[in-house]
Formats: structure tokens, sequence, C-alpha cells
């Protein structure tokens, strides 16, 4: 394949493993720029970053990497994509994604260790580096992850919000900690979110669907994809607030993540949904600095149509972050059911034309001349050079709350209820 490099050297499965089980990274192919064999295997080993990397402070380049799978055949394609925003010291964890295909089960997820509750270091490395508590808090909750879906897909393991949460309990209490003699409130050991899909093939009547539970703590979130709905939130986030604009102009506490020291849930609900579609989760490096919620999903999309592989997408996404994040981000995307990446593309080309029409080009002049609601957003509004900025943050308040009354019907349509509303 020109300007990639194959890579054929697998690890080896875990032991009890069973035929047909991938592993995040198994199979898959390297961007542009090759990378070593550990880091298509999404290890925790850094990555040399792709050309046009974004540097980081001093000049080191910012740690960043893409992972994909296209597999025709099987109508799947994956992909991830993790980067830094402070070189060695980003606290999302790389994401997991990975498929049984004997069983039909895969499961994707993100994880985004909490750097205010957890900020105190916990641990050192052996070339002298100390990580903190969210550090190792988000990869400990990734590798507990991995091992309960090894356990679900080949063993028989439950497939529970109860039982997720019992294997990260058992792995956070064996993880090196360090008490600190400073306590309060929102003080945690080892705190991560946790945001993850499992699915599952199922055929009722021969016809195929996939059956969801998005598993979940804290504030990053899970998604369902469609052309004919756009993007659509499986998750709500442990926060007091659970407006998604309310969310992006504040930045409220959680109210319940994964930590060591504490009780914790693992939320859950489950769905059933037609193929194709596409699944992600993301943390909020991702959809947290952006001007509306639908912003979110035009990166998504935008970055889709102007790729001509599932790599390239990966890379474009990528770029795109960077660009306009001030925090680390994460992304896992599983789509099943489509022809390959042309027909993934082409059926969502007509909602891209939808949201530009209704989101993009309805933009007040000179948006780009004040941050996101949160510090940045895809997209460049005309220039405002010549213009009088003294009402733009009411022009662009008032457009913010009018595309948001347009766009979150269908983007709360699998919102779970609050809490409150169970009883």
């Amino acid at each position: 394949m020109s300007g990639h490099q194959e890579h054929t050297a697998q690890p080896p499965a875990p032991v009890g493993a069973p035929t047909g089980y991938v592993p995040p990274g198994q199979g898959s192919r390297a961007t542009a720029q090759p990378y070593p064999a550990s880091a298509c295997a999404l290890s925790p080993a850094v990555a040399a970053p792709p050309d046009g990397a974004r540097p980081g402070p001093g000049g080191r380049p910012v740690p960043q990497r893409i992972w994909c799978v296209d597999h025709d055949r099987m109508g799947l394609l994956a992909m991830s994509v993790w980067t830094e925003r402070v070189p060695g010291r980003g606290e999302d964890a790389e994401p997991f994604v990975a498929h049984h295909m004997d069983s039909g089960q895969g499961m994707l997820a993100v994880f985004d260790g909490s750097g205010g509750a957890g900020a105190a270091p916990v641990w050192q490395a052996s070339d002298g580096e100390s990580r903190t508590g969210a550090w190792v808090g988000a990869r400990v909750a990734r590798l507990a992850a991995d091992h309960w879906f090894h356990d679900v897909a080949a063993e028989g393991e439950p497939a529970t919000p109860e039982t997720l949460c019992s294997y990260l309990q058992f792995f956070l209490g064996r993880a090196p900690q360090r008490r600190s003699k400073i306590s309060g409130t929102m003080r945690r050991q080892l705190p991560t979110t946790l945001a993850a899909v499992h699915y599952r093939l199922v055929c009722p009547q021969a016809e195929p669907q996939l059956e969801l539970q998005p598993l979940w703590a804290g504030d990053s979130r899970a998604y369902v994809l469609r052309p004919g709905t756009g993007l659509q939130v499986l998750t709500r986030d442990h926060t007091r607030e659970s407006d998604a604009l309310e969310l992006l102009r504040t930045d409220p506490p959680m109210t319940n993540l994964v930590c060591a020291d504490r009780d914790f849930e693992i939320d859950g609900q489950r769905l059933i949904h037609s193929l194709p579609c596409v699944l992600v989760t993301a943390t909020d490096g991702f959809f947290g600095y952006v001007h509306t919620p639908a912003d979110f999903e035009t990166l998504l999309l935008s970055t889709l149509q102007d790729a001509a592989t599932v790599e390239e997408w990966a890379d474009l996404i990528r770029r795109a972050v960077q660009a306009c994040t001030a925090d680390d981000a994460s992304l896992a995307l599983v789509a099943l059911g489509y022809g390959g990446f042309k027909d993934l593309r082409g059926q969502f080309a007509a909602r891209l034309e939808e949201l530009t029409d209704r989101y993009v080009r309805t933009r007040p002049r000179g948006l780009d001349r004040l941050p996101s609601a949160a510090g940045g957003g895809p997209g460049s509004g005309a220039s405002a050079a010549s213009e009088d900025l003294a009402d733009l943050p009411a022009r662009v308040r008032s457009w913010q709350d009018s595309t948001w009354h347009a766009y979150r019907p269908g983007y709360e349509t699998h919102l779970p209820p609050a809490l409150e509303e169970y009883a």
C-alpha cells in the first residue's frame, strides 16, 4: 500500500484467549509516518508523531497516535485517535478498541484521568518520570476494561455495569497509590472517567441488528452516529448540569467517577440499533472546546468527506482536534455494516450538507475572534476586521441558543434520564 507500512508481526494473545480474539491493534495499519510495531498495538509507549505534528513546550513534538483497521469482509471499520496537550503529561489513557470475531461482540472505550482530583504524584517510572494519580488511574482503568471484555467475550462473564465495576475496583485496589496528608471532598485516589460501548451483533428473524450497552462514569461520552439521525448521545454526564450547551459554558464538578478510595458506580443502558451505524466514544478534549454541540458532529463528518481512507480520516481528526482543543483528547470509533470506507463516506455526504446549511453558514460574523464556548471550535467565520465587535458576544450567544434548540431533540434521543427521573 503506497505510503503505508503493513505490520504483520502481532503480539501473542492473552493466556486463555480463544481463537478469533482480536486485541486492540492486531492487524492494524500504520499511519503515513511509519511507526514501530509497539505503536500499532496501542501500547503505552509513545509513538513518533506524523509529519506536521504540532510541537509542544520547548519544541518537543506532542505525543499522539492514530490506529485503524478496515475489514471489508466483516463490514467493520475501526480507529482511535489519542493526543497529549503537554508532552509526557497527558492524563488520557490510550483508547481501547476490540472486536471478538467468534461471538460478534466488541467494545470501544476512552479514559480521562481527572487531573484536578488526582494531581498528586503516586508512581515513578523506571526513567525517573513521576506520574500523577490521574495518569495511573486512567491506565489502570483501561487495563481493567481490557480484562473485563476478554472475560465477557471468551469466558462468559456477564456483560453488566456491575461486573465492570467490580473489575475496576479489583485492579485499582492493587495499583500504586500514595496517601496524601491533604484531604478534601474533591480529592480522589487514581480518579478517571470512563465511557465505553459494549456491542453484540444479533440476528432476530434473520435481520442483523446491534445490541448496544453504553457504560460510563464521569463526563466522557458515548454516541451513535447515523446518516438519517446524526450524532446522538448515549450517556449523561455525571454532573449536576446535563444541558450540553450549558456544559460548554460552565465547568461543573463531577458527581461520580472511577477511583480507588471511594464508592463509585458504572452507569449503563441497553439499546437495539439496526445496521449500519457508527459508534463513538470520546473524552472532553474533543467535544468540550467547540462553539455548539453540533460542532463535534461537524468535525467528524467534514474530516470524513475530506479523507480517501480510514487512515486519512483518523489523521484529519487528529489534526482538527489539536487545532482547537486545550486538553488531552482521545476518541475511539467503530463503524459496522458499511461496504467499505467509500460507502461510509458517501452515506454521510448529505448529512454534512445539512449540518453546514443549518449550523455552519449561519455562524455570526466574527465568531472566531472570540474564544469558543470553552476555548475553540471547528470551522472559520468570515473576517470581522471592519466589524464593530461590541455586540458580538450577545449575537454569538443568541446563535448558540437557536442552533442548540434545533439540534437538541435529535441529539438527546437516547439521553438516559436523570437520577431523579427514575423515581
